[in-house]
């Protein structure tokens, strides 16, 4: 019998390789429900192709739209927030992907969890804005989380077989991103253009953004401190413009242990929805003849402002993360309106944390307030 999935953002980068790794390994799983958001064309061509039970669309215009060009005329169709936890909440599926960015999945996902559904999280705003609440609902349900995440994906992997006592600290791996060379004197003139043309990955315009920042780092600081109960003091980042080593687990006796592999997303997907299952496949693999140097550098506060406040927020904690989060959603829309530059994405997210005063242990209410509360801030950011 194959393994049912539902996917939360299909029509996304992750959503998309995660139905070809669907494809690679059709005996083993098969898809029930997808959620995505309004790409007419690719919505009907995954209907027509995967032949799902359920879907969701962001709209009643594009439902119509997606009913006229699908084969398929067995797969129902729903719009809205609804149809989001319908997809999130299907009875069939035993795995949800999530990999709809922001804090839109934040209710579906935490349903999903309660309903002791396996989570394979790519989006990290669910554990950075809600982590508490994520970790001790899944505790209860007996919830599994694999992380899709190619960094979170290494560390899991180091950690196999070992002994979380043992471990002295998580090193996380960053490219770097475009301006990783760039005077950051010059950051003031960084165009949108530019800040969207990551050297390593291709992804949606938030993520490049945050990658540029690596705030998209600090995110994954946060995640890391709940995905395995290590403290913010032992979660490290460094700067490996390679991306070949994905992230690095050092143990107390001095060992260091490094997941390698070729930078595509696919691996850690399949790694995930085969729950730490090894299985050959097609995808590119690393050919170490081809690496001509393996380069490491400290991440730079002053490069990397965003990384600092990712610590900060994650350490104060509570309602922190959910209001980070959203003071970086703000920031980043606004940077790539051209309405301020890049410097003043950091400049934004600090001035809103800084009148923030967390509430700890928050409830979803708690954490969608405060989420509310820091896209409404009106500060300017320069």
């Amino acid at each position: 019998m194959s393994k049912k999935i539902s996917i939360l953002g299909s029509t996304g980068s992750i959503g998309k390789q995660t139905l070809e790794v669907v494809s690679a390994f059709h005996s083993d799983l098969s898809v029930v429900a997808l959620a995505a958001k309004d790409e007419v064309d690719l919505i009907a061509e995954q209907i027509n192709k995967f032949k799902p039970q359920l879907v969701s669309v962001i709209s009643h215009s594009v439902k119509d739209a997606v009913l006229e060009k699908i084969n398929n005329k067995a797969t129902v169709i729903l719009v809205g927030e609804e149809g989001l936890l319908q997809v999130a909440t299907h009875p069939k599926a035993e795995t949800v992907v999530v990999a709809i960015p922001g804090a839109t999945s934040l209710l579906p996902t935490l349903e999903a969890i309660r309903l002791g559904k396996t989570i394979a999280l790519a989006t990290k705003e669910i554990l950075v804005a809600a982590g508490d609440l994520m970790v001790s609902e899944a505790a209860a349900s007996s919830t599994k989380i694999f992380p899709i995440d190619s960094e979170h994906s290494a560390i899991s992997q180091c950690l196999a077989g070992e002994d979380l006592n043992k471990v002295k600290r998580i090193i996380l791996t960053a490219s770097g991103g475009p301006f990783l060379n760039r005077d950051p004197k010059d950051f003031d003139k960084i165009s949108v253009d530019e800040a969207l043309a990551h050297p390593t990955w291709k992804m949606g315009p938030k993520i490049t953004i945050d990658s540029a920042t690596l705030l998209n780092k600090g995110f994954e600081v946060i995640e890391a401190h709940y995905l395995f109960g290590i403290d913010y003091s032992r979660i490290e980042v460094i700067v490996h413009p390679q991306s070949i080593i994905h992230s690095m687990v050092e143990f107390v006796d001095g060992s260091v242990m490094a997941q390698m592999g070729a930078p595509d997303m696919r691996i850690p997907i399949q790694y995930a929805l085969l729950e730490k299952g090894r299985r050959s496949n097609l995808f590119k693999k690393l050919d170490l003849t081809e690496i001509e140097a393996l380069t490491f550098a400290k991440a730079d506060p002053k490069r990397f402002p965003c990384l600092e406040l990712a610590y900060e927020a994650g350490r104060r904690g509570g309602t922190m993360g959910s209001v980070l989060n959203a003071a970086g959603e703000v920031a980043v829309a606004r940077f790539l309106k051209k309405e301020i530059s890049f410097p003043e994405i950091a400049i934004h997210i600090r001035k809103v944390i800084s009148e923030h005063e967390p509430k700890k242990n928050p409830n979803l209410e708690d954490i969608l307030t405060a989420d509310a509360w820091a896209r409404s801030f009106k500060a300017s950011p320069t």
